[in-house]
């Protein structure tokens, strides 16, 4: 139990962990943890649209892409290019100990191989919550996540994370709320 309540004290740091992306677009201060919730639930929701799929190994794979970020940052792109970590080292000292620790060796591989299904449709996750963080700067303000949009949406791979991105650019982040008062409630029916 020791090594799993280590694990859940390491994987809490996430939530203060700001991502690294806003640095070159400007604005922003989500964290490494609101990240990876949001990319759980647009996984579940891609995984539900396909065929043969599973799910719960997508939103799995959803929930752990960042936890290595724990021990080497969050690099983006620009680091990437100039700074080496020592992944598969930090990822094998992060599950070791765990009894459920080959599990997410296994699909952390899976999901850093690309080659299966679902670690498409998680990357697409990955990417389409980039977008939607993109689309609420630029709705604020940031004329620069414009830019970005069109790159998150050109690394999408899957008709449905096509479909999804559209509706995204298209939509706006207030939609969900300002329908509310155009549909009447159970109240109001009565």
């Amino acid at each position: 139990m020791e090594d799993i309540a280590n694990f859940l004290f390491e994987i809490g740091t996430l939530k203060r962990m700001v991502r690294n992306s806003y640095q070159t677009l400007g604005s922003g201060g989500e964290t490494i943890a609101e990240h990876s919730f949001r990319c759980a639930m647009i996984g579940y929701a891609l995984a539900k649209l396909e065929e043969e799929v599973d799910e719960n190994k997508v939103t799995k794979m959803c929930l752990f892409h960042d936890l290595l970020e724990t021990r080497t940052g969050d690099q983006n792109w620009v680091h990437a290019k100039y700074v080496r970590s020592f992944e598969e080292e930090a990822r094998q000292d992060q599950c070791r100990g765990l009894p459920f620790g080959k599990e997410m060796l296994d699909l952390l591989k899976e999901y850093e191989e690309r080659k299966t299904k679902e670690a498409i449709i998680v990357k697409d996750a990955d990417v389409l919550e980039q977008l939607l963080q993109e689309k609420e700067y630029y709705e604020i303000g940031n004329k620069q996540a414009e830019l970005w949009m069109e790159h998150s949406k050109g690394r999408i791979k899957t008709e449905n994370g096509l479909k999804l991105a559209e509706a995204i650019m298209d939509g706006s982040m207030k939609n969900w709320y300002l329908e509310l008062e155009e549909k009447p409630s159970k109240k109001e029916k009565q």
